[in-house]
């Protein structure tokens, strides 16, 4: 039996005859998708053998569970080798954890480095001890909308797949009803760099053992946004003994900001907190953050001493006056995008003008004299980014509304009276000495 045959009969993927059964490249002939394959039609597998991305959707591995899978011999496992699969996504179907236990060892003849689960169902239990002490090359491993087991219960199962998953660097389980991840799985996870727990049923409660000391002692990038997270201060507390910490993503969670003496990693950068309902800035910040998203938010005035920030996004909030940048001198971007702002003033161009990417597009602009000079300017300068000048249009005065800003006229006379009547007042004043 073919090698194709054996991983699809494995992996149960076959289905029987009827149903749409061949595989497909994309454009680029990246990404080969193989529909509901038959054992009698698996031989369309082959011409995805040129693919990097393989992906398999649908099929009843039930009939499978007692279907017999021998050792690879040294031919199948030359041929596993020399392969140029890199990524396998399997999809809609429901897997018997029996079969993939039995199957899973054989990825480590391959060179595949990523695994996914997308919208499946494990069943039943695997016994995995085949797994003890083996290592795979995959570095990716990602499950999506999947359901199974729950996490508590699962560590001799985690213990016999430790040698593989202490090297795992990627790890994504997403709307997948996930409410905790015992202390003792987290400890395996060595070497991961990245862990994506969006769209789960976290709670403030559930952070803490999860990140508990020793767990994921290399982890950098956070993703914990759509759960249901709601203070502040306890998710400081449940991440605060990640030493290796960078980018935390908290979006889409109603937080509320309660009194804290939390102290966030030093490690964190990157903090997301946009769409979280909150109509200030909660503290205290980390203390050596570089970008901060509070996009989409309810902030009415913003107030921030951040001598590290280097990037500010602000934009779909309630302010309505530019947030003064002058405690935040490494500042290169700042974004406030549909808020009530209407003109920037005169003390803020300059701090404005030191910046790489300004964006102010969509406020209600005021624009008089000062308030169309001011974008002007930057926009001349080169500081205004993406939205000019198209999205910049006056909201007063009734004269200009609905124009864009940038066709209205700032010359001299008209906008500095001042410069044009000090002049004529000296040439007068000269004038009249002299004829004395």
């Amino acid at each position: 039996m073919s090698v194709a045959v054996l991983l699809l009969l494995g992996l149960g993927l076959l289905e029987a005859e009827g149903r749409r059964n061949r595989c497909y490249f994309n454009r680029t002939q990246e990404n080969c998708v193989c529909y509901n394959l038959s054992e009698e039609t698996s031989g369309s597998i082959i011409q995805c053998l040129a693919a990097t991305t393989v992906e398999f959707r649908g099929g009843d591995p039930e009939k499978y569970i007692d279907f017999p899978i021998r050792d690879l011999d040294s031919s199948t496992i030359e041929t596993l080798g020399s392969l140029i699969v890199q990524k396998i996504i399997i999809g809609d179907v429901l897997v018997p954890e029996i079969l993939l236990a039995r199957v899973l060892r054989f990825f480590s003849y391959t060179h595949v480095q990523e695994l996914a689960f997308d919208n499946c169902i494990f069943q039943g239990t695997g016994d995995w001890s085949n797994m003890d002490g083996q290592s795979l090359p995959i570095r990716s491993l990602s499950f999506h909308n999947v359901t199974s087991a729950p996490l508590t219960g699962q560590e001799q199962v985690i213990s016999s797949l430790s040698r593989w998953l202490e090297s795992l660097e990627e790890l994504a389980v997403t709307g997948s009803r996930v409410t905790s991840v015992p202390c003792a799985i987290g400890r395996v996870f060595r070497a991961l760099r990245s862990l994506d727990l969006a769209q789960n049923s976290l709670g403030d409660g559930s952070l803490t053992p999860t990140f508990c000391q020793g767990a994921f002692p290399q982890l950098q990038v956070l993703s914990l946004q759509h759960n249901n997270l709601r203070s502040y201060h306890s998710v400081c507390e449940g991440v605060e003994l990640l030493p290796e910490l960078r980018h935390l993503d908290l979006s889409h969670n109603n937080l509320v900001e309660d009194p804290s003496s939390c102290q966030w990693p030093a490690s964190l950068q990157h903090f997301n907190l946009s769409n979280t309902g909150l109509d200030e800035v909660p503290t205290p910040l980390p203390p050596n953050l570089q970008v901060l998203d509070m996009s989409h938010n309810r902030l009415h005035a913003v107030d921030i001493s951040q001598s590290s920030l280097k990037k500010l996004f602000l934009n779909q909030n309630l302010l309505q006056a530019v947030p003064s940048i002058r405690n935040c001198p490494m500042l290169d971007t700042l974004h406030l995008d549909n808020n009530s702002i209407t003109e920037l003033p005169r003390d803020e161009l300059k701090l404005l003008g030191r910046l790489q990417d300004v964006a102010v597009a969509d406020n209600p602009f005021s624009c008089s004299c000062s308030g169309a000079s001011g974008l002007q300017a930057l926009a001349a300068a080169g500081h205004l980014g993406q939205g000019w000048p198209e999205d910049y249009r006056c909201h007063s005065p009734a004269e200009y509304r609905g124009w864009p800003v940038a066709q209205v006229p700032v010359s001299v006379p008209r906008c500095d009276y001042a410069a044009v009547v000090a002049p004529i007042c000296v040439a007068l004043a000269l004038l009249g000495l002299g004829g004395a």
